[in-house]
């Protein structure tokens, strides 16, 4: 049985991105595998220094996670500040990774660039942190999406330079968890890229999101003026549409709007209404259970309880036995 481990930043709602990108699969998942799934507090200080409400944030991601299926006495489910062996491995890995190779990472420049006033040493050494969350557990696969596949490659690195500098065969080599034809990428309302939080409120439905508010986020989707010829090519924007319906409605009202389409007979509007009210049948039952969770702190707790002890021991022995690699006595 593989280990697997993913995570997720505590910085704002999970969205059908999320879901369809992953977390419905981890449902499936976390009863074949040795699951780890955490909440990278820490993770999120790099862009988010000084966060307004981080406990509220974690809670509401945890309560999400929840809502969607993930099982705690199937997986470990854990808050990452809640395993500060994270924070001891991360510091053993930055001995012994280069300034040179850190600054060669592509999201780090990127980060660089959209926030040059904040250009700090976790961000920085982002990947040596994510190192330590996979070989913490000594993991074996992670699920990962394009932008991280980078940071997983560094963390490949890190492990067999590990292995190669204390002269053992300790940390596995993780590779990319691969869904296959069941990982769906979902696209954002505002007419191109992916779904995300990042792009804006507007581009993103929100698991937790009200009725009223699908409706108008929906409504304020971006077509074009419809097509002029019969069979034409969909625009992008459009072709998003279509694929929200294909993974929300039935078949045979994909079909319906397809016909439309292509006889040059659609109307937008009624497309929006009729994936509005599809997109709240979809995730009515995600959000009365985000609700109940919500409202059950007791619950709450015992969950993060139960998923710290699960995660401390499997880490603590995986520091022990590093420090007694390395040579701390």
């Amino acid at each position: 049985m593989d280990i697997v481990l993913s995570g997720i930043r505590p910085t704002g709602n999970l969205h059908l991105g999320n879901y369809f990108g992953a977390l419905r699969n981890f449902t499936k998942m976390q009863y074949e595998n040795n699951c780890y799934f955490f909440i990278a507090d820490y993770h999120s200080l790099t862009t988010h220094p000084t966060p307004e409400n981080l406990q509220g944030n974690v809670k509401q991601v945890l309560v999400e996670y929840l809502a969607c299926g993930l099982d705690p006495e199937a997986a470990t489910i854990y808050v990452q500040s809640d395993l500060p062996e994270t924070a001891e491995l991360y510091l053993f890995l930055n001995m012994n990774a280069y300034k040179g190779e850190l600054e060669r990472v592509t999201t780090f420049k990127e980060k660089a660039k959209s926030q040059p006033n904040n250009i700090n040493a976790g961000l920085l050494t982002y990947p040596t942190l994510m190192a330590a969350d996979i070989l913490i557990h000594r993991s074996h696969k992670v699920p990962v999406g394009k932008d991280q596949e980078q940071h997983l490659e560094m963390t490949r690195t890190f492990a067999n330079r590990f292995n190669r500098l204390y002269k053992v065969e300790y940390f596995p080599e993780p590779v990319a968890y691969n869904f296959g034809d069941d990982l769906v990428k979902i696209p954002g309302l505002d007419g191109s890229g992916k779904m995300g939080k990042s792009e804006g409120e507007g581009n993103a439905v929100f698991l937790a999101d009200e009725p009223n508010v699908i409706r108008k986020k929906v409504m304020r989707a971006v077509t074009d003026t419809g097509p002029v010829e019969k069979n034409a090519k969909k625009s992008d924007p459009v072709q998003n549409l279509f694929t929200l319906m294909q993974a929300v409605s039935t078949p045979d009202t994909v079909d319906y709007f397809n016909d439309k389409f292509n006889s040059c007979e659609i109307r937008y509007g009624d497309m929006k209404k009729q994936l509005s009210e599809d997109i709240i049948k979809f995730t009515d039952p995600i959000r009365e259970k985000i609700k109940q969770l919500s409202a059950d702190d007791d619950y709450i707790k015992k969950v993060m309880e139960i998923g710290k002890e699960k995660a401390r021991a499997s880490g603590s022995k995986t520091i022990h036995e590093v420090r007694q690699i390395i040579g701390f006595r």
